[in-house]
């Protein structure tokens, strides 16, 4: 593992979203000085917060899976996660419901999930899905360590015995005929790989090894923090403060101070020079050499990056009731292979979405006023790089997303908002995230592992180390957290777990 030479005493971090939290809490359980500079107001990153009239709205993650990925940097400082967050193991993890009318509930325990299989699907069905954990479950117990929980310079670190048992596994053949090994009913099949749009791609299009996501959501299973998924990066954060982090918030970086190959300091808009050994960047990556490294150009494969589809999210908090909705609830069309088409490669929005409707009132009612309820209804959607003007069609789609929530079977949706707040892609690139794509770039192939940009330099300041969404490992929160204890790795050297 290549590692930042020279000095490594002042680690300045920029951005305090989860990756560069979980860097701050490696690095300073490392003994370094750090400081980390925020532009917002509160720490989080994408996982923000917004209060309106009472309503608190999470405006990134909603799914939190691997909660011994949050307790790993707050153990690096002696923390333990139970003394920072209360977390509730969501059951269901999710209620799928259907076109036909049917539903399926993804259960905690994957004996009540077989169970559940064979009152929906049928024995066989049932059968096949424990079949298919105990794939999952090898596939993570090989994957996590060896391909992304470490540190990867180059694809020759890849040979080897995990690399030939993943081969061996079928772990390489596309997700969706290797998930038709184990299941026969498409429900089941679309419940057991729509995680791969996480990833940028269309289960049939995608890898089998991207089914780690599912072992995470549905075997693993889906936790909700008391008090929202920002109560994560404020536990972080407090936890870091505690240890002599430093937090400058409401602090715009402009640009990062280069010479001689070597970064310098951080300079802030209100004038300010941060000096450093080290600097950080936890943002998004073709953003950071844009906007805060003049005259350092980026590598080519930041400059060709492919990226996920966006979403459009509507947070509303609202009067309305709907008993039948679980904590998460996935609402999926008529159509399937045919709306990865249209917003993967066509750049159109989907003409029979699917999507997904999360009430977290319903674990957790203070995060609403007495009787009300916050719902973040979340539309898959082309980036911006596809066809959609999303500053024009702001408000069509908006109409659009309430008459197909109404007509799945929310009457009154409209109706009950008393407030609301609408994210399209546009807003998203606006916030710094390239093509406007909170998934960031998509886990393509030459896009993953060693080939995904990495985060330390081979050219350019050698003591710049890039952590977060579009560095490895990759999107999601559970990655993000990782990408933080791989940036101070790539400082501190190997880091003990």
């Amino acid at each position: 593992m290549r590692c930042v030479e020279g000095p490594t005493d002042r680690v300045v971090v920029v951005g305090a979203g989860l990756g560069g939290l979980s860097a701050a809490l490696h690095l300073a359980g490392a003994g370094r000085e750090v400081v980390v500079l925020e532009r917002e107001s509160v720490p989080g990153g994408r996982c923000g917060l917004h209060v309106d009239s009472g309503f608190r709205f999470d405006t990134g993650p909603t799914v939190l899976t691997m909660p011994q990925l949050v307790a790993e940097p707050l153990r690096a400082v002696g923390e333990r996660l139970e003394d920072w967050l209360t977390l509730r193991r969501l059951d269901p993890a999710y209620r799928a419901k259907f076109a036909d009318g049917s539903t399926i509930d993804v259960r905690a325990d994957v004996h009540d999930m077989a169970d559940e299989i064979k009152r929906a699907c049928g024995p066989a069905d049932a059968d096949g899905w424990l079949r298919y954990v105990e794939f999952l479950r090898e596939l993570y117990r090989v994957e996590m360590p060896h391909f992304i929980e470490r540190n990867l310079d180059s694809p020759l670190q890849l040979v080897g015995p995990p690399l030939a048992r993943l081969v061996a596994m079928g772990a390489f053949r596309r997700l969706a005929p290797k998930l038709g090994q184990y299941v026969r009913d498409e429900r089941l099949r679309r419940l057991l790989s729509f995680q791969s749009m996480y990833a940028g791609l269309a289960p049939s299009q995608a890898l089998a090894i991207y089914a780690v996501i599912t072992y995470m959501d549905c075997v693993e299973g889906v936790y909700f923090p008391e008090g929202g998924m920002h109560a994560v990066p404020r536990a972080l954060a407090g936890a870091a403060a505690k240890h002599g982090v430093e937090f400058r918030l409401d602090t715009q970086v402009t640009s990062v101070e280069t010479a001689n190959g070597r970064a310098h300091a951080v300079r802030t808009a209100a004038g300010e020079r941060i000096a450093a050994d080290v600097v950080v960047l936890n943002a998004d990556l073709p953003t950071a050499y844009d906007e805060l490294l003049p005259g350092v150009r980026a590598p080519g494969r930041v400059r060709r990056l492919r990226y996920s589809p966006s979403a459009v999210v509507l947070h509303a908090g609202s009067s309305a009731q709907f008993p039948d909705t679980a904590h998460h609830t996935i609402d999926f069309g008529a159509a399937w292979e045919s709306t990865f088409d249209e917003i993967i490669d066509q750049g159109r929005v989907m003409s029979d979405p699917s999507f997904l409707l999360t009430t977290p009132t319903r674990t957790d009612s203070s995060l609403a006023p007495d009787g009300k309820h916050t719902y973040y209804a979340l539309f898959p959607a082309p980036n911006t790089r596809g066809l959609v003007d999303w500053r024009a069609d702001r408000g069509a789609y908006r109409e659009h997303m309430l008459a197909t929530l109404e007509s799945r079977g929310y009457p009154g949706f409209a109706d009950g908002i008393e407030v609301e707040h609408l994210v399209t892609p546009a807003d998203w690139q606006a916030q710094g995230l390239a093509a406007g794509a909170p998934f960031a770039a998509a886990h393509n192939f030459a896009q993953t592992g060693p080939f995904r940009s990495p985060t330390l330099r081979r050219r350019g300041p050698e003591n710049l180390v890039f952590c977060g969404s579009n560095a490895q490992p990759g999107v999601g929160v559970p990655m993000v957290l990782v990408s933080g204890r791989l940036a101070a790795e790539r400082i501190a050297g190997p880091l003990p777990r």
